[in-house]
């Protein structure tokens, strides 16, 4: 029937338990992996508030932090790509459309080659995304309000604008700035400190949009569909918008620009799982969150003591495995 919502799969709740055990089993890995190996029953041991001193510190000082907001970053990429996609109706759609990576490394570029301390340089990659964000919003907003089409070329245009910015600011950058400076435009999780902030947005955002899944699910279908069905289209249009602007800016603060996560996990889900956004976004924060604790255990225990950049192997793995289901789908 037109106009009706996408049929929810099957069995959602299985494929939801084996993702979120999955994330689970990669957090465990995370914190037993690296250059002081733990078994099993030492990691439980620590957890549980026995073991060694240097077990329970690098669980809880230097390990643990880390894996959460690897976890929590990716979480905040891949449901900011579900709703862009839904938002701009573009299965190509990603966090950093609109220019919110670019604004947020040319923030944080400038705090580092002013030489600031960490934390000074997250809050002005968070004030640089804030900025693209308002530039894209105010620039794409016409007489007769903004369309997709318009917010995404002008998203398109304005991250161009920043790349030429960014390129400018390495040119200037000093020679040992620059390793540091590339390093945080491919993502890198070493700075990321406490995790908590981006725990708490993801979590208040997953409150906000899960519910609304019905509501998404028609205007996925086009705003005519879904005026016509009852749902205020341009409000919720609007909240969409400023939720995936807000876990992207996150994101990007926390751990730098990674890129690829927001693009292929939706994608991988809705080819496993269907399109129902009830399912889809859960699963999102789940997936990303996997695959990208996953991601950062291997960049710092592959070539250890030397540490790789977290979007190069969020790549290698996401691309081989989106290929292989892309081929199955045929």
């Amino acid at each position: 029937m037109a106009g009706a919502e996408p049929r929810a799969p099957r069995f959602p709740w299985p494929a939801l338990a084996l993702l979120a055990l999955a994330g689970l089993a990669t957090l465990a890995v995370s914190v037993a992996v690296g250059s002081v190996a733990m078994s099993p029953g030492q990691l439980w041991g620590a957890l549980t508030g026995g073991g060694s001193g240097l077990h329970h510190d690098l669980i809880f000082t230097l390990r643990g932090p880390r894996a959460l907001s690897a976890f929590a970053t990716g979480g905040l990429l891949a449901l900011a790509g579900g709703l862009m996609q839904v938002l701009l109706r573009n299965p190509l759609a990603d966090p950093y459309v609109l220019g919110l990576s670019g604004g947020a490394a040319v923030g944080a570029l400038g705090a580092m080659l002013a030489g600031a301390g960490t934390a000074l340089v997250s809050g002005s990659a968070f004030a640089g995304a804030l900025v693209s964000t308002l530039l894209v919003f105010g620039l794409a907003h016409g007489v007769g309000g903004w369309t997709p089409t318009r917010l995404l070329l002008t998203g398109v245009v304005v991250a161009a604008g920043w790349g030429a910015v960014v390129t400018f600011l390495l040119t200037l950058g000093p020679a040992e700035r620059l390793p540091g400076m590339l390093y945080w435009l491919m993502g890198d999780l070493t700075y990321a400190g406490n995790p908590g902030l981006p725990w708490a947005v993801l979590v208040v955002v997953c409150l906000l949009t899960v519910p609304a899944g019905r509501s998404l699910n028609v205007l996925a279908r086009g705003p005519l569909q879904a005026a016509a069905l009852g749902v205020s289209v341009k409000p919720l249009e609007a909240l969409v918008y400023v939720l995936a602007s807000l876990l992207t800016a996150v994101a990007v603060t926390t751990a730098g620009s990674v890129g690829f996560v927001g693009l292929v996990v939706p994608h991988l889900l809705r080819l496993v799982l269907g399109n129902d956004q009830r399912v889809i976004l859960p699963a999102c924060v789940l997936g990303g969150g996997a695959l990208l604790t996953l991601a950062d255990t291997l960049a710092r225990t592959l070539m250890a003591p030397q540490q790789l950049p977290v979007g190069v192997i969020t790549a290698l793995l996401g691309v081989p495995c989106f290929l292989y289901l892309l081929y199955r789908s045929r």
